[in-house]
């Protein structure tokens, strides 16, 4: 029984190594994991949360959200059934979830396929390719997002898109005069050299070696909104498709099911070959984000808005060691 319950938790630590790679706003990593005799807890590390950006902890839990698919994803692809509970106790509301061990578990294809992706997944920021998204990935992206009770609405047309790009622009001028908001986004931006594993090295925004010491300095003295406005234009223009993913709850329940929705779709699309970046601007500003939902097919409250397409091969961004995230 011991060798067993040993073999067990090597296991679950393993797949929370997968879990970690999701993605999070700053890189900030805001989850912690607790490995029990039966499964695993996911719980909000809220000493990571963004007050500014993030006051009401809705990013944050949007991410464990994709963590707490990607740790599913790898338990599922290594034989093991799942069943997940979503705040499993109202006394311990940073307890997101409890997953636990249900059985034995005979992985898909699909799923073999979106775990591979895991590790190749990565936030690109550069400009993509013109080549158009293929339509054929559009209804399982559809089939992605209704699993997990939330809803998707995918732009192609240039005018569309240009409508957005200008609510995008608009939030990078708001954040980029606010102050409050530049202090907290220089906490974690990092020179490319640095040996911090996470937050956001100067690469990962096209920064070189030399000039990324300078980043945090920059990023909290100067107003840049104008000059990040420029560029987000023209990705957001530029990019062959954006997507808004959303939910007709805009409570943690509903963040964490956005959470697993966005990093199926990811993972998916990464498999296909295909790079996203967000463009999160006008939901973050919340006097932006009903404008956002005026362009919207769907009711409810956009969650997260993405940008995809062909990119060119980035970096990947650091991670913490599974020591720091287990409790």
């Amino acid at each position: 029984m011991q060798q067993r319950t040993s073999g067990l938790k090597k296991r679950l630590r393993l797949a929370i190594e997968f879990a970690v790679m999701a993605p999070s706003g700053h890189n900030a990593q805001p989850w912690k994991f607790h490995i029990v005799r039966d499964g695993v807890e996911l719980f909000a590390d809220r000493t990571r949360a963004l007050h500014i950006v993030d006051p009401t902890d809705r990013e944050l839990t949007i991410s464990c959200g994709a963590a707490l698919y990607q740790l599913g994803l790898a338990l599922n692809c290594d034989a093991l059934a799942t069943l997940v509970h979503i705040l499993p106790d109202p006394a311990r509301p940073d307890l997101l979830a409890k997953l636990r061990i249900s059985g034995p578990h005979t992985p898909s294809e699909e799923e073999m396929e979106q775990f591979r992706a895991i590790s190749q997944r990565r936030t690109n920021r550069k400009p993509f390719d013109t080549k158009p998204v293929p339509a054929s990935i559009f209804d399982e992206w559809y089939l992605d997002s209704k699993s997990e009770n939330c809803w998707l609405q995918l732009i192609e047309e240039f005018t569309q898109k240009h409508l957005i790009a200008d609510l995008v622009i608009e939030g990078d001028r708001i954040q980029g005069s606010d102050k409050a908001f530049r202090r907290e986004l220089a906490k974690w931006v990092n020179a490319n050299r640095s040996t911090r594993r996470d937050g956001m090295p100067g690469y990962a925004h096209g920064v070189g070696n030399i000039a990324s010491y300078l980043g945090p300095l920059l990023v909290r003295t100067f107003d840049w909104g104008e000059g990040q406005a420029a560029k987000d234009k023209q990705l957001a223009e530029g990019s062959p498709l954006l997507g808004i993913l959303g939910t007709e709850e805009d409570t943690p329940a509903a963040w964490i099911a956005c959470g697993q929705a966005l990093a199926k779709m990811l993972l998916r699309g990464t498999a296909r070959g295909l790079s996203a970046s967000f463009l999160n601007q006008p939901i973050e500003v919340s006097s932006l984000r009903p404008q956002l939902g005026e362009y919207c097919d769907n009711e409810g409250f956009p969650q997260i808005l993405l940008r995809w397409g062909y990119g060119r091969e980035v970096q990947p961004t650091p991670r913490r060691a599974i020591e720091d995230v287990l409790i």
